[in-house]
């Protein structure tokens, strides 16, 4: 394939986050590739500034949207759009002024908004799925988007509109769905089969050298979704645990004064990476499905076994007895007792971690990663030219 011209759209957020990493990275990838980008980044900082009618609006269709970028693809004449989040400020808008100068889009799904408020599937501690391929209204009366009942209604207002548009049907040319787990609830949801190609997320880095490894690792958000409460019980209950947790949230108290726990607070990537060298396993106790943590395929290119949820995209991401360890979700004994054994056969760990590393280098490595991507854009550009 010759050189492209990929214009990348992303609506960022308050918090740096996983997407903010997969974006860097793609935009790494694609110009360590020779290929030209440009960008169209909002973020959301600038809602502060914005009266809540004048952001409902935007949210809906954003003006501002359609008349920049039409004068972006004007001037850059891009060969594929490649959007992430779009929500709030950016808008569906983006597809229909794509569509107006014929410029195919490839929309990466990295969470459930499409089917959910609050993106997550998750509704008082526990999976919830009323909403999917209905109308959230249930979404709307339970003010699942940031526990505010305006804030619901306008996010579903945005749904409801553009399903009736079809505009996720019709002026997406493909979606990106970063493992098969996902991609059938997106089909589920309402989204076509035929456009919802599969690409996982990447790392691209040499893993750090050798280390004795001993403990367990977490890293990441300290919040509700992420199983934090399941995780501090389960510590309670495992014999001699050596906890060090690398990340920060509204759930870092339930850690405190626990034996054993280490609190890195957040780390930069090259410190992490270095307690993932020196790790005898990752634990992931999320109790939401977790659309691709990032963090699993940085633990993998480390030579780092998980211990994961069984569910969602974990448990087809971890190979149970493979390259890590299973268990039921939010049960604490079943997690005390993964980690134990983790603990207590370092050899199996480490064998388990080799295998690790060997999934990472065939699946979510950057080479195979980019030559999956020009494959989607190829059909997306392929198709809107036909």
């Amino acid at each position: 394939m010759s050189f492209l011209r990929v214009l990348i759209v992303f609506n960022a957020y308050q918090l740096r986050g996983g997407e903010d990493s997969v974006v860097d990275a793609e935009l790494a990838l694609l110009r360590g590739h020779g290929h030209e980008v440009a960008t169209y980044f909002r973020s959301n900082d600038d809602v502060s500034g914005i009266s809540s009618l004048a952001l409902a609006r935007q949210t809906l269709w954003s003006a501002r949207t359609q008349d920049g970028l039409a004068e972006l693809i004007r001037r850059f004449q891009p060969d594929v759009i490649h959007a992430h989040n779009t929500f709030p400020l950016i808008s569906p808008s983006l597809y229909w002024a794509a569509a107006r100068a014929g410029v195919p889009v490839v929309q990466t799904l990295h969470n459930f908004r499409l089917m959910c408020l609050n993106a997550l599937f998750l509704r008082d501690s526990k999976v919830c799925e009323d909403c999917m391929g209905r109308l959230p209204w249930r979404g709307v009366v339970r003010a699942c988007y940031r526990d505010s009942l305006p804030a619901s209604a306008v996010a579903a207002a945005m749904l409801t509109l553009h399903r009736r548009l079809g505009t996720y049907q019709h002026k997406v040319t493909r979606y990106i769905a970063l493992n098969e787990f996902c991609r059938g609830k997106f089909i589920e949801g309402g989204l076509p089969a035929e456009r919802i190609a599969l690409k996982p997320n990447f790392v691209d880095f040499a893993p750090p050298a050798t280390q004795p490894r001993r403990g367990i690792l977490y890293v990441g958000r300290l919040s509700l979704e992420k199983g934090i409460r399941t995780l501090a019980e389960a510590t309670g209950l495992c014999a001699g645990a050596v906890l060090r947790v690398a990340g920060d949230g509204p759930e870092a108290g339930v850690l405190n004064d626990l034996s054993g726990v280490t609190a890195l607070g957040s780390q930069p990537s090259a410190v992490v990476r270095d307690e993932m060298s020196q790790a005898i396993a990752l634990v992931m106790p999320s109790i939401w499905y977790e659309n691709f943590p990032r963090t699993i395929v940085e633990a993998f290119a480390c030579g780092l076994p998980v211990i994961a949820s069984r569910m969602g995209s974990m448990a087809e991401i971890v190979r149970d007895g493979e390259t890590g360890l299973l268990f039921e979700p939010g049960n604490a004994h079943a997690l005390a007792e993964k980690m134990n054994w983790a603990l207590s056969h370092p050899v199996e760990m480490g064998q388990m971690g080799r295998k690790a590393r060997a999934q990472y280098e065939a699946e979510f490595s950057a080479e195979v990663n980019y030559q999956r991507l020009m494959a989607i854009y190829q059909e997306a550009i392929e198709e809107v030219k036909g």
